[in-house]
C-alpha cells in the first residue's frame, strides 16, 4: 500500500500516540524509509486528559531516540463544550495539529477493527453515505477538522492548501495482527487506561459488542470493510451527481432557486448539501437540512430568508442562495456596533474586526482615491450609520448612500457590513461602490485604490 502511494523524497509524519498500533507501525516504517526512500519524522499529541500523559510523551521521546527519528510534541488544552463528547473534542484538535504538520503525509495507524467500529458508530448515528464510507486509506485533511472527504486513491498530486494527506496503510490489518506482531518483535509500548471505559461509545462496541458478533459472524470485520467500501463509492456518485446539477444551478457561482425548483426533492437536497459542504459550513441534521430546502423552495423573490445553523446562514435575495460563515458566539441578530472608527496609517492591509473584514489598499497610478487630497485630513474607517451621501459620478450631484447600495444589488445584510473611509468628516469612498468625485485620482496622479475582502462571506 505504501509503494502505492508514497515517492522518493517525501516526508512522512507519523502520529505517535505509544499505544501498540503506532509503536507497530513505527517499527514497520522505519525499515521502510531506507528501502523507499522517503523521509520520517514523528509527532506526538499530548492531549493533557489523562493524568499519565507526560509519562506517554516521555516515552515517544525516548522511542524516537532509539530509533534516530525526530519528534514534534504537541500539547494540546481540550476545553469541555457542553453537548460535546470529549473523545470528539480531542479527535477535532488532533487533526487541526495534524493541518499545520509541514509534511506530505501524516500517517495513522487505525486498523480494520477501527474501521469496523467507525462504520458501526456512524450507523447508530444514523449518517448518510459520506458518514458510512467509513476512513478512506488516503484523504486530504478537511480545513479545520477532521471531517470526511472523499478516497482520493492512487493520485499523488497533493493538495492546494499545503496541508499533508491522511495516509493509513494497516486499515487491512486485525488488531489481534497488530498485537502478535509486538509480541513477536518484543516491542513495549503504552496502554491507555481510558481504552477500558464502556462509558465510551467505541469502548462499549470494543469490548462489548465486537467480541459478541465475532461469535456468529467471525468475518464481520471484512465485511464490513467492504460494505463501507460501497457506500464510499455511492457518495462518489452523489457528489459527482451533486457537480452536474451544479452547472445548471449555480450561475455565476450563487446557487439559483428557480433552478433548483426544476430538479426532485433528494437531487435538490444532494446539490444544497454538497453546496454547503464545498463552503466548509458545518453540515445539519438531515431533518434541518429539509426544512431549509422546503423553505427555499417555497420562498418568494422578496423573501427574507434566514436560516442560522452551526458555523453558517444561509439567506436569499432576488432569488438566490446566499451562504454566509458565521461567529458562533453572536447572537441571531448580530449586527456591528455603530459607534467605532479605526484610523489608516499607511498599511497596505487592515482587518476591520468590528465588520469581520480586511480593507487591502493598492497604489495605482491615475486610479482610485488622489493620494494628495486624501493625506489632508487624518483618514479613518467608520461603520454607516444613516444619512450619508456620495457623488462617485461627477456629471451627477451627490446621492443617499441608500440608493447608492440598493442599484448596486447589493443584500441587506452586506449593505451593514460595509466599511466607509473618511478624510475628516468627508465620506471619500465606499470600496465597491465608488470614490467620491473630489477626490478622485485623474492621468497621471499617485491613487489609492481600496477593496474590501470579508471574512464572513463563503460564496
Amino acid at each position: 500500500m505504501l509503494r502505492e502511494q508514497i515517492q522518493c523524497g517525501d516526508h512522512l509524519a507519523i502520529a505517535l500516540s505509544g499505544g501498540v498500533d503506532s509503536v507497530v507501525l513505527l517499527d514497520l516504517l522505519v525499515p521502510a524509509s531506507v528501502e523507499m526512500r522517503f523521509s520520517l519524522s514523528a509527532i506526538h499529541v499530548n492531549h493533557g486528559i489523562s493524568p499519565n500523559t507526560d509519562r506517554w510523551s516521555e516515552f515517544c521521546r525516548d522511542l524516537c531516540r532509539s530509533r534516530n527519528i525526530s519528534l514534534e510534541i504537541a500539547k494540546l488544552k481540550i476545553r469541555r463544550e457542553p453537548g460535546v463528547s470529549l473523545e470528539a473534542l480531542a479527535r477535532d484538535e488532533r487533526y487541526r495539529t495534524f493541518g499545520k504538520i509541514k509534511a506530505d503525509y501524516v500517517v495513522l495507524a487505525q486498523h480494520l477493527d477501527d474501521q469496523a467500529e467507525t462504520l458501526l458508530l456512524q450507523l447508530l448515528r444514523g449518517a448518510g453515505v459520506k458518514g458510512l464510507g467509513a476512513m478512506p486509506v488516503v484523504r486530504n485533511l478537511a480545513q479545520g477538522s477532521s471531517k470526511q472527504e472523499p478516497e482520493v486513491g492512487n493520485d499523488k498530486s497533493g493538495p492546494l492548501d499545503g496541508r499533508p494527506r491522511i495516509l493509513r496503510p494497516l486499515l487491512n490489518v486485525s488488531r489481534r495482527e497488530i498485537e502478535d506482531y509486538a509480541k513477536e518483535s518484543g516491542l513495549q509500548w503504552v496502554t491507555d487506561e481510558s481504552n477500558e471505559d464502556v462509558s465510551f461509545d467505541r469502548n462499549f462496541l470494543r469490548h462489548e459488542f465486537f467480541p459478541l458478533l465475532e461469535k456468529r459472524f467471525p468475518s464481520y470485520r471484512t465485511t464490513f470493510l467492504r460494505a463501507s467500501r460501497h457506500m464510499a463509492e455511492a457518495s462518489t456518485l452523489l457528489d459527482e451527481l451533486a457537480e452536474a446539477d451544479s452547472r445548471e444551478c449555480v450561475i455565476p457561482g450563487k446557487l439559483h432557486i428557480e433552478d433548483l425548483r426544476k430538479l426532485s426533492f433528494p437531487r435538490a437536497r444532494n446539490l444544497l448539501r454538497n453546496t454547503l459542504a464545498q463552503q466548509g459550513a458545518i453540515l445539519p441534521s438531515t431533518i434541518k437540512l429539509e426544512e431549509i430546502l422546503r423553505q427555499l423552495l417555497s420562498s418568494g423573490p422578496d423573501s427574507k430568508l434566514r436560516v442560522i445553523f452551526g458555523n453558517a446562514e444561509v439567506r436569499c435575495f432576488k432569488g438566490v442562495v446566499h451562504v454566509r460563515n458565521r461567529d458562533v458566539s453572536a447572537g441571531p441578530d448580530d449586527l456591528p456596533a455603530v459607534d467605532w472608527q479605526v484610523p489608516w496609517h499607511g498599511e497596505k492591509q487592515l482587518v476591520i474586526a468590528e465588520l469581520g473584514g480586511t480593507l487591502i489598499f493598492t497604489h495605482d497610478s491615475g486610479m482610485g482615491i488622489n493620494l494628495q487630497k486624501l493625506s489632508e485630513d487624518p483618514v479613518t474607517i467608520r461603520p454607516r450609520h444613516g444619512g450619508e451621501r456620495l457623488r462617485p459620478d461627477r456629471k451627477r450631484p451627490r446621492r443617499s448612500l441608500k440608493n447608492l447600495l440598493r442599484e448596486a444589488s447589493l443584500p441587506p445584510w452586506e449593505r451593514e457590513m460595509l466599511p466607509l473611509i473618511f478624510s475628516g468628516e468627508h465620506l471619500v469612498c465606499v470600496p465597491g461602490i465608488g470614490v467620491n468625485s473630489d477626490f478622485q485620482a485623474t492621468i497621471g496622479e499617485p491613487g489609492l485604490v481600496i477593496q474590501w475582502q470579508p471574512d464572513t462571506q463563503l460564496v
